[in-house]
Formats: C-alpha cells, sequence, structure tokens
C-alpha cells in the first residue's frame, strides 16, 4: 500500500508541473516580512518576492513605463515604473523583491514605482 501511495505522489507530481514550480517558487520566496502575492492588501505597504515572467515597454498617458508581471507560486502583480524605458538587471527570469502600496485598477493588481531589490 505504501509503495503505491508514494508513486501515485510521484506521478502527480510530474503530471502537473506548474503546481511543482509554484510550490517550488512558495519555498524560495518565503521569509521574514515577505507576503505572498495572492495574501496582499490593497492599500497598504507590503514587501513581495517573486520572479518576472514578462517585461514589456508600454506608454501611460503620454508617459514611458515600464511593466514587469511578477509572480511567487500564489498569484501575479503588475509592476509598473513611471517614466522608464528599461532599468539595468530587469528582466524576464530575473528574482526580484519589490517593497510598495498594492493598487487595483480593473480588476488587475498593480504596484506603481516600487522599490525594489535584485536577488
Amino acid at each position: 500500500m505504501r509503495t503505491k501511495s508514494r508513486l501515485r505522489r510521484t506521478i502527480s507530481r510530474w503530471a502537473n508541473p506548474d503546481e511543482a514550480e509554484a510550490r517550488d517558487l512558495r519555498k524560495t520566496f518565503s521569509g521574514d516580512g515577505v507576503m505572498c502575492i495572492g495574501d496582499a492588501p490593497d492599500r497598504e505597504p507590503v514587501r513581495l518576492r517573486g520572479t518576472l515572467r514578462t517585461v514589456t515597454l508600454r506608454p501611460r498617458g503620454g508617459v514611458p513605463a515600464l511593466e514587469a508581471e511578477l509572480y511567487d507560486g500564489t498569484g501575479t502583480i503588475t509592476v509598473i515604473w513611471l517614466g522608464r524605458r528599461r532599468i539595468a538587471g530587469i528582466g524576464p527570469g530575473r528574482a526580484l523583491e519589490v517593497q510598495g502600496r498594492v493598487g487595483t485598477q480593473d480588476g488587475h493588481r498593480m504596484l506603481y514605482n516600487p522599490r525594489y531589490e535584485l536577488l
């Protein structure tokens, strides 16, 4: 019976690699004072860690804006730096810690001009 149970667990990990990746990211990015993106409250100071999935240049109101999607295994948040065309070290796949206040616009969670640290 035990062997069957262990085999099922192993197969289920292989069957859903996205879930395994999310679990690994949650372990990697948890720490003192760091919140999960999925649990971060709106309009309060937060400290989040994750991996950048995408980085794009998208003007907002005629001003250049660098947008990045931060993912930590519990959710995603769009990080936006207004007035920036690029930031050295910011690119897809990069681990990042950000600090700021989470806002919501059209159902999407966003963090404008956060403090950041490359990990």
